[in-house]
C-alpha cells in the first residue's frame, strides 16, 4: 500500500487530498497543528475537520506537527518514508503576513525548506506537491491592459484572452510578506527539483474554495461571501468598484490534479492551476449568484482603499495544465461550488 503525507491536512485543499488518496487505498499521514486557530482565532479553528476527517477515512493517522520544528519534521519524513508528500500548510494571508511577519516566514519559507530537506535525506524520488500561490506575482498582472464591463474588470489584451500563464514574472513586483515568503518557497521547491533531480511542481493557484473551507475575511474569498450571506453579515469591498475577479477552483479538482502529477511526475514544473475563465467572477457577480441561491440580499460596505498589492483581476491559463495532463478537467462548476458552500454553512451553523 502507498503512502502520502499531507501537510495542512485539516485545511481545504489538505482535507480534500487526504480524502482522495484514502478512497484510492493509499495511507495518508496528515500534518496539521490547527494554527490556523492562531492566525484567524476561534473562525480559523479547523479541529472540527481533523474530526471528521478521523471519523470518516480508512487509513488517516494524524501528526500534531508544527512545520516549523526543523528536527521532528526531519523525523516524521523519515518514519514514514512516504511515497509522496503534498505541502498545503501555510499561512495563507498577504493582509496578514504584515502584523506576524516571522511566523508567516517561518511558516511559508522556512517550513517548506524544512520538508524539502527532509524529503530528499530519505529519497529523491519521493514526489513532492506544493501548493504555491499567484501571489508570487505580486501585482505584476496588474499591469495588464484592463477594460471596465458592467460588473467586472476584464483583460483588454488578446494574449491573456485565456489568462495568466506561468511566464507572467514574479520580479519586481509588490508581493506582501506573503507573497514574497511563498515565493521564496516557490523557488526552493523548484531548485530542489532541478539541483537534486527530484519530481516536484508548484501549484500556482487561484482563489481555493469548497464546502469545506473555514472562510475568514483575510483568507477565503468566496467561503467567506457566502458566510457572510448566509449569516446575514456585512461583507466589506475594498476597492476596485467590488469589480475585482478571481477564478475559483475547487477543492476536489485540485487534490484530483496532484493525483495526476503524483501518477507520473516531472521535475521542477509549475503550474498556474484555477478555475480558468468559466469559473471566474467579480465581487458583484459573487453576490448575485449567492443571493440567488439564499434568497437574501448581501449587506455590504465599500472602503475607496484597495489591498495592497491586490490582484484586480487574475484569471488562471489552464493551457499548460490540461497539455501534461490532458485527462485533467474542471468537474465543479462555479454555481455547483456555490450551492455546495451554502449548504455546508447552512449545517456548520445550525450546529
Amino acid at each position: 500500500m502507498k503512502t502520502v503525507l499531507v501537510t495542512g491536512s485539516s485545511g481545504l485543499i489538505g482535507s480534500a487530498v487526504a480524502q482522495f488518496f484514502d478512497a484510492k487505498g493509499w495511507n495518508v499521514h496528515g500534518v496539521d497543528n490547527n494554527m490556523r486557530a492562531e492566525f484567524f482565532g476561534p473562525e480559523g479553528d479547523t479541529r472540527w475537520n481533523l474530526k471528521r476527517l478521523s471519523g470518516e477515512l480508512k487509513h488517516f493517522t494524524h501528526h500534531e506537527l508544527d512545520i516549523r520544528n526543523r528536527d521532528a519534521v526531519l523525523k516524521t519524513v523519515a518514519d514514514i518514508k512516504p511515497d509522496a508528500i503534498v505541502h498545503c500548510a501555510a499561512q495563507p494571508s498577504h493582509d496578514l503576513a504584515a502584523k506576524m511577519p516571522f511566523q508567516d516566514f517561518d511558516v511559508n519559507a522556512a517550513g517548506t525548506f524544512n520538508l524539502l530537506e527532509a524529503t530528499r535525506r530519505v529519497s529523491t524520488s519521493i514526489v513532492f506537491a506544493h501548493l504555491s500561490t499567484n501571489k508570487v506575482y505580486g501585482d505584476a498582472p496588474n499591469r495588464i491592459r484592463l477594460k471596465e464591463l458592467a460588473t467586472r474588470w476584464d483583460y483588454d489584451d488578446p494574449k491573456y484572452a485565456n489568462g495568466i500563464g506561468e511566464d507572467m514574472t514574479i520580479d519586481q513586483s509588490k508581493h506582501s510578506l506573503f507573497g514574497a515568503s511563498k515565493t521564496a518557497g516557490d523557488i526552493f521547491v523548484q531548485e530542489y527539483g532541478r539541483y537534486f533531480d527530484m519530481p516536484t511542481c508548484c501549484l500556482r493557484c487561484g482563489c481555493l474554495t469548497g464546502p469545506q473551507h473555514s472562510g475568514v475575511e483575510l483568507h477565503g474569498f468566496l467561503s467567506y461571501l457566502v458566510k457572510c450571506n448566509v449569516e446575514g453579515r456585512t461583507y466589506n469591498i475594498y476597492g476596485y468598484k467590488g469589480k475585482q475577479v478571481r477564478d475559483n477552483i475547487h477543492s476536489t479538482d485540485v487534490a484530483d490534479f496532484i493525483s495526476r502529477f503524483i501518477e507520473k511526475p516531472r521535475i521542477a514544473e509549475v503550474y498556474n492551476l484555477g478555475g480558468g475563465r468559466e469559473n471566474s467572477c467579480s465581487l458583484l457577480e459573487a453576490f448575485a449568484q449567492v443571493q440567488e441561491i439564499t434568497g437574501k440580499a448581501q449587506k455590504t460596505t465599500y472602503v475607496d482603499q484597495a489591498r495592497s498589492g491586490d490582484h484586480i483581476c487574475y484569471i488562471s491559463d489552464l493551457t499548460k495544465v490540461k497539455a501534461h495532463y490532458p485527462g485533467f478537467t474542471l468537474t465543479k462548476s462555479l454555481s455547483t461550488t456555490i450551492r455546495e458552500t451554502v449548504d455546508a454553512w447552512k449545517h456548520r451553523l445550525a450546529h
